[in-house]
């Protein structure tokens, strides 16, 4: 489903929006609560992405399909793997079995977990034994994608010896690390990161009932923030069942986007999202987002939508998500008018001074894409192809922004 989105204006009347349980932190409970089933959820996001490690982690069938769900790969190979005398093929789509998994299944299997390839050598999809794994001393690459440690952590605890993981080279996305130690730690299982090893120790007893409360996904918020960049000075957004002292990586952005005139105010778990001040046109961006790539796409659209130079390092990651997002970043930014550059790591952006109108943005199947470009809409009239993939993480995104008042055809 294409859509084509009039160029719009938002009003100065506060608008309030309630967005879905964050997907990191749902994902990670869910695994967990499939490990102690003591554990209850509220606000579990509704993305595809949660609503498929849900049916995985409650099937009981020999194969399972995770389409696009590169979070739930990643989990369930751990989950599956300790799994004592069950054996699971585990497969996904096309761009899945595209996905590298090798150091993952590598740190597994000196654990002692028993896995296969099925098609091609270091990828998707896998055969897993589930096996009792003997070993607790593990070493893993640290520079690649934190989902990978994160998956071991999950499983950590349910180890006779618990675990021992140390991190080779710069460790990447410590937020969404540290958000799995925090869970743990509400759990009573005990946890030590110091330098580059991780310690968890094993925890075969059962826990006291336990009922965890999802907090809504910053990274969905970052399209709101664009949106109040991109409008008028007085704009307000306000966005239910937030916090400030959030496990989420993402919640930079409430300092991020000080840099685009948007400031942030916290109250009763609320954000209210206000566009305070206009941008000097040669005001330039820079960022590390080592920490928060996932908002790489939202932060170079608002950028190019204010004309504003914009230069973006720690991006390594996003070669391996859904698209290889630097080289779809370039392609559509390009297509409206911009000039931009990247490396394997990086993303330069000049300031521009026309917009192209009706242009027809591709969204090569992910989500983010098509997400972080709606917001031109306040510029200009968009087209947005395969509208309907932003239900990996956000479901009622398009809902929102017409109630918001974006034109949506």
């Amino acid at each position: 489903m294409d859509i084509q989105i009039q160029k719009s204006s938002i009003d100065n009347i506060l608008k309030e929006i309630e967005i879905t349980g964050s997907k990191s932190e749902s994902n990670r409970l869910l695994l967990l609560q499939a490990l102690y089933p003591e554990i209850s959820i509220d606000n579990l996001s509704n993305s595809d992405d949660s609503v498929l490690m849900q049916k995985a982690l409650e099937s009981k069938d020999s194969a399972i399909d995770i389409h696009h769900a590169g979070t739930a790969m990643r989990f369930l190979t751990a989950y599956f793997s300790i799994q004592d005398n069950r054996e699971v093929v585990i497969t996904g789509s096309s761009r899945m079995k595209e996905r590298p998994i090798k150091i993952l299944v590598d740190a597994l299997k000196g654990l002692g977990a028993d896995i296969g390839y099925l098609e091609n050598e270091g990828f998707p999809p896998l055969k897993i034994k589930g096996k009792k794994l003997s070993n607790n001393k593990v070493t893993l690459k640290a520079n690649v994608s934190s989902q990978y440690i994160s998956a071991l952590l999950l499983i950590a605890s349910r180890l006779n010896n618990g675990m021992e993981l140390v991190l080779e080279g710069k460790i990447t996305s410590v937020p969404y690390i540290k958000m799995t130690l925090s869970l743990l730690d509400e759990l009573g299982i005990q946890t030590e990161f110091k330098d580059n090893t991780i310690k968890v120790k094993s925890k075969d007893a059962k826990l006291q009932l336990q009922r965890f409360t999802v907090e809504s996904d910053w990274s969905s918020a970052s399209y709101f923030y664009s949106v109040v960049a991109l409008s008028a000075i007085g704009t307000q957004i306000k966005l239910r069942s937030y916090k400030s002292n959030s496990l989420q990586g993402d919640s930079v952005l409430s300092a991020i986007y000080k840099q685009f005139g948007v400031e942030t105010t916290f109250e009763n778990n609320s954000i209210t999202l206000h566009k305070s001040s206009i941008i000097n046109s040669q005001s330039r961006i820079e960022l590390d987002l080592s920490n928060a790539p996932d908002i790489a796409q939202t932060i170079s659209v608002t950028a190019f939508g204010l004309g504003l130079e914009c230069n973006l390092i720690g991006l390594h990651t996003l070669k391996i998500k859904e698209t290889d997002r630097l080289v779809a970043l370039k392609t559509e930014l390009e297509k409206l008018g911009a000039q931009v550059a990247i490396t394997d790591k990086s993303l330069q952006l000049k300031p521009a001074t026309h917009i192209k109108g009706d242009i027809s943005i591709a969204t090569y199947n992910d989500h983010r894409m098509a997400m972080a470009f709606a917001p031109l809409g306040l510029k200009t009239s968009i087209i947005i192809e395969n509208a309907d993939v932003v239900s990996k993480s956000y479901p009622q995104f398009w809902e929102d922004f017409k109630a918001i008042g974006f034109i949506i055809k």
